[in-house]
């Protein structure tokens, strides 16, 4: 049976992308079944769909790297039809059939339970950028920072992961300071919770090994000389989250930060997390993400409007999250 799908083939030009039918028989191997619900669009996908980084493996591809959905059917010891589910990750979009289409096949250890107060579109809302954003604060948390440690940063706070973090720290109680380079959204992320707001351009000029001592730690989702900057300006024995590379893969700076100051440097990954972890991510998100505030953050599109989304958010024009209407 033949369901809508966005699905990328390679061609010698680079690649294709349209919404068409996908017959389920081609669905790839795996021990559940969902109907899909609601998907997201993140950075990554915005990636994938625009070919701007090689983040398909193969070919053809579904894009979309997160889902919200029902379970159809499952010989899965943990699921049965009926159960609401997410799934953030795992390779979906990059290496097994993903999210953007009416149904995916996949493995039953990859998924979690929705909460019990969150719809699969509240699930969506947060998605991968909201999980990992909590992933982030959980780390965080780990090494030891508190509201009472001072002050923390937030790179590219406009976006999907800033957006999140900012609320989740404005609601912990945290003194939150919002980088973005997008200054007329001053008020948005100062609803959202942030105390400060700083203009990108502070963080992405000629990295200092050490600057004068600004913030107890962040959230970096930008990568390149922002994180560097924020390394240098980090106060003794502070910590800094990376989890996003959306100013670039490398990363100017020097052992100074680390030997002469202590800092440390936290790495976030979201793809490839234990169930554990993932089930502790999404407990705290029902508790500590205002539901108001993740109204505020969403707007919502149809799998017809994705691929447009998707060169917005690499253009750096999406503000917040948008969640995807599998209908």
């Amino acid at each position: 049976m033949a369901f809508k799908a966005i699905v990328i083939e390679k061609t010698e030009g680079g690649q294709k992308v349209a919404l068409t039918d996908f017959d389920d028989a081609n669905l790839m191997e795996g021990d559940v079944t969902v109907r899909v619900e609601w998907s997201t669009l993140n950075y990554k996908d915005g990636l994938a769909v625009t070919g701007k980084a090689p983040v398909v493996r193969r070919w053809p591809m579904i894009a979309g790297i997160d889902l919200a959905g029902t379970v159809e059917s499952s010989s899965h010891p943990d699921w049965k039809a009926g159960d609401k589910v997410i799934l953030n990750g795992w390779g979906l979009g990059e290496t097994h059939l993903g999210a953007y289409a009416q149904k995916a096949r996949v493995k039953g250890d990859w998924l979690v339970r929705v909460p019990p107060s969150m719809s699969t579109r509240d699930a969506m809302a947060i998605g991968t950028a909201g999980y990992t954003a909590m992933l982030a604060v959980l780390a965080l948390e780990r090494y030891g920072l508190k509201p009472a440690s001072g002050p923390l940063v937030v790179t590219g706070a406009a976006g999907g992961v800033g957006s999140v973090a900012v609320a989740i720290l404005g609601k912990l109680g945290y003194q939150v300071t919002a980088s973005t380079g997008r200054p007329e959204e001053a008020d948005y992320l100062k609803r959202l919770g942030a105390a400060e707001i700083i203009e990108r351009k502070e963080l992405t000029d000629k990295v200092r090994p050490l600057a004068k001592e600004r913030w107890a730690g962040g959230i970096d989702s930008v990568g390149s000389s922002t994180l560097a900057n924020v390394l240098s300006m980090t106060r003794y024995r502070g910590a800094v989250a990376a989890c996003g590379l959306a100013g670039g893969m490398d990363l100017p700076t020097s052992v100074a930060p680390f030997i002469l100051r202590g800092v440390a440097l936290l790495g976030v990954d979201s793809v490839y997390r234990p169930r554990a972890d993932r089930e502790e991510a999404w407990r705290r998100l029902e508790t500590d993400l205002d539901r108001a505030k993740l109204t505020e953050i969403t707007t919502e599109i149809g799998l017809a409007e994705v691929v447009e989304a998707g060169g917005r958010i690499v253009d750096g024009k999406v503000r917040g999250r948008i969640v995807v209407n599998i209908g």
